[in-house]
């Protein structure tokens, strides 16, 4: 696929395949952890909270800078082969205190990853920092108040992950308050495993963006106040369907969300658990939603605008994307 690529949403600990879990796990002297694995080349999981468990246990053999940095550089390399300019990783400070990470080794170790495929395929990425809303208010209230104050300088945004039924956007207001005042962009799962009125309680909080959001749909003045705003959609549709969001590509709302106004990007959410990748994002929107390439262009240039780069690197992207068209155009 020549047209350039962006993702949005994707959770760096949930990119990583079973071959590479078994591979840190035996470099670390650890066991996998049962009922991780369906079968070697599979995760064990039946429903959304299953899930969550199986990630957080495959997460856990995670222990080194080294193993970010295998991991990051890993994804990365992939992406730029299906096309892929720019992608922001959602990465968990509290997945690397867990198993005894200092925030400064974490992100030295995914920042290398970065570095390193940067210099070997040309793709820029950067970090969002997620709280996990099922560790609770107070621990996303630390995360944002430590980021606010010292940061590693490709640690651009704020995310809340996790249980979103149970814990609804509202109580982490704190916490936005302090990413946002800090400069941080924000985002917000919301619209996923809820349905519109976690969307309509995420938009009381400093967010730009929502990382999901596709439940709007049960509300049509709810998709008016987004496409008003200008809130942009970071849709999954792949995961959407795994999870059991939508029982099919036919139930997704993403067409209807485009046009209706909505700004959407395409993620893959964690690839490996659902069988995607950002280019068969791209190209489920191509195939099973009739996107067209200039739509696919726009979903691009949607992503680059929204994303939480520095505004240098934005305009990098863009004339890259620009040039892209100049060619296929030739």
């Amino acid at each position: 696929m020549s047209l350039p690529l962006a993702e949005l949403h994707v959770h760096l600990e949930g990119t990583v395949p079973p071959a590479l879990i078994q591979k840190l796990a035996d470099r670390n002297g650890l066991q996998v952890p049962p009922g991780v694995f369906a079968s070697p080349d599979r995760f064990q999981w039946v429903d959304f909270i299953d899930f969550l468990r199986t990630y957080d246990l495959a997460a856990s053999v995670i222990r080194t800078p080294e193993d970010y940095r295998d991991i990051t550089y890993e994804y990365l390399v992939g992406c730029a082969n299906e096309g892929a300019i720019y992608v922001e990783l959602i990465a968990s400070p509290d997945h690397a205190a867990n198993v005894g990470l200092s925030d400064a080794d974490h992100y030295a170790g995914i920042a290398a990853g970065i570095d390193d495929a940067r210099r070997d395929t040309g793709i820029e990425a950067r970090i969002l920092i997620a709280a996990i809303r099922n560790f609770g208010v107070e621990a996303a209230v630390a995360i944002a108040r430590r980021h606010a104050e010292d940061r590693h300088p490709y640690v651009v945004g704020f995310n809340l992950a996790g249980d979103e039924a149970g814990y609804p956007p509202g109580q982490f207001r704190e916490a936005y308050e302090i990413a946002a005042g800090s400069g941080l962009g924000c985002t917000v799962h919301a619209g996923e495993h809820a349905g519109a009125e976690s969307v309509r309680e995420a938009l009381t909080l400093p967010v730009t963006r929502l990382s999901h959001g596709v439940r709007a749909v049960e509300d049509p003045a709810l998709v008016q106040e987004i496409v008003e705003r200008g809130i942009v959609l970071e849709a999954c549709p792949t995961s959407n369907i795994a999870t059991h969001v939508f029982d099919s590509y036919e139930d997704h709302p993403l067409r209807k969300l485009h046009e209706a106004g909505v700004n959407l990007t395409l993620g893959s959410d964690d690839p490996p658990y659902f069988g995607c990748s950002i280019g068969g994002e791209y190209a489920v929107a191509r195939e099973r939603f009739g996107f067209e390439e200039g739509e696919l262009q726009l979903i691009t240039r949607t992503a680059v605008r929204a994303s939480f780069a520095d505004d240098a690197a934005k305009a990098t992207l863009l004339n890259r994307i620009t040039a892209s068209d100049d060619r296929s155009g030739q």
